[in-house]
């Protein structure tokens, strides 16, 4: 799976996989995105650093970072960190460590298009983003937009349980639809170091 994920890296820049994480797994990281109260996430802030702001005119979901010492957690982030190895393996990426964070969508919540690097930053280099959403109709919105460089729509998504898309950070905007009900997932990044040698 490894060597299928890095050719369609290579060839396309980003790829949706089906079923990819055991089905147990997944079940537990719904419930706890679905369960969780809602005191334990906050709504999300765009830009980083001093410029983060809230604004609920361009993303309208609530977050919570997963933590490294709590189970399924803790799982999830191992298979992560197998798909770092493996690619850094394969595609000499320098990738160097990941982030992610559970995105919670209540009805009418949406994320308009953006990227989630700025082309040449070279800190968030590669985006996965993980659904967790039993029996999800196309009526019910709440889609992944993929655009190409050229600002054209080339996948449409449905958050559909157990689907993992992975895209490279710096090249493809995409946006989240309104949905409709309740929409769980995971958003990760893998970044690169931003030192050499201590500097």
């Amino acid at each position: 799976m490894l060597d299928a994920i890095a050719d369609q890296l290579v060839e396309n820049g980003y790829l949706i996989l089906r079923d990819v994480l055991p089905a147990a797994l997944t079940e537990a990281l719904r419930v706890r995105v679905e369960e969780a109260p809602v005191e334990e996430f906050r709504f999300a802030a765009i830009g980083r650093g001093t410029e983060q702001q809230l604004n609920k005119e361009i993303r309208s979901d609530r977050i919570r970072w997963l933590a490294a010492d709590c189970e399924p957690d803790a799982s999830y982030q191992r298979y992560m960190e197998s798909l770092r190895e493996g690619l850094n393996q394969r595609l000499f990426m320098g990738l160097f460590d990941y982030e992610s964070h559970y995105a919670w969508y209540r009805p009418g919540a949406f994320y308009q298009k953006h990227l989630d690097a700025l082309r040449g930053s070279q800190n968030r280099i590669l985006t996965t983003v993980f659904f967790l959403n039993h029996d999800w109709q196309a009526a019910q919105g709440g889609e992944l937009i993929i655009y190409d460089e050229a600002d054209n729509p080339i996948e449409t998504v449905l958050p559909e349980f157990g689907t993992l898309v992975i895209f490279l950070s710096e090249r493809f905007p995409h946006e989240v639809r309104p949905t409709q009900r309740g929409r769980g997932s995971i958003a990760g990044w893998f970044r690169v170091s931003n030192s050499h040698y201590g500097f």
